[in-house]
């Protein structure tokens, strides 16, 4: 197969039916890479996963790729950074377009308050529904003069009624969405697998307290 030029990298599409296993749906861009099933054995068991939570393994995530799996019914986006899109998220330019670019609103837990909005600064796990009307927003995760909007440096767009966010899901100023993406609660069971749906052992952070989804 030919690769062809794209504005998005590869999108995978992760349909979770349970704890320790993942599908494929579908995949946009030029390949589509098989995640493994999520062996538990292969993980850190000192405590059993709350009922619903959903372990994603990172290695079949390249870098500049994204995976979208589901936790409860949200839809959750699991990017893989690049340097350069970490360097941009702390670029002038960019912050200045921002509605809240400091997390000050209860949009994510406090151990993903930061520049990046996640605990390892090269993933990014944000529920993919834009805090406007609930469409799911597009991942544009590069820079384009013109397109979704002018001198864009990478992000998402929502193509129901215009929003955007950067690659930490923060809003843009002057859109219709109100609030950031939210970030779920989330840890990292060793170094390679993310568990959604549970806090590290030093947080109790209720997803039920943000401020809007």
């Amino acid at each position: 197969m030919t690769d062809t030029p794209s504005t998005r990298r590869d999108v995978l599409r992760l349909a979770t039916a349970a704890v320790g296993a993942a599908g494929v749906l579908g995949a946009v861009g030029t390949a589509a890479y098989l995640v493994p099933l999520l062996d538990q054995m292969g993980s850190d068991t000192t405590a059993l996963p709350p009922p619903g939570a959903v372990d994603v393994d990172l290695t079949a995530i390249e870098p500049g790729q994204q995976v979208m799996v589901f936790w409860r019914t949200w839809p959750v986006f699991v990017v893989h950074r690049t340097a350069e899109a970490l360097a941009t998220l702390r670029n002038p330019d960019l912050i200045g377009q921002l509605s809240d670019p400091n997390s000050e609103r209860l949009q994510q837990p406090p151990y993903a308050r930061n520049a990046q909005r996640s605990i390892k600064p090269e993933f990014a796990v944000l529920i993919g529904v834009c805090t406007h009307m609930g469409c799911t927003p597009q991942f544009n995760p590069q820079p384009n003069p013109s397109d979704p909007a002018p001198n864009w440096l990478g992000g998402y767009y929502c193509p129901c009624h215009g929003s955007l966010y950067d690659l930490a899901g923060r809003v843009f100023k002057d859109v219709p969405a109100p609030y950031n993406l939210p970030v779920p609660p989330y840890r990292f069971v060793g170094n390679e697998i993310i568990r959604i749906g549970e806090n590290p052992p030093s947080s109790s952070f209720d997803f039920n307290a943000i401020q809007q989804i």
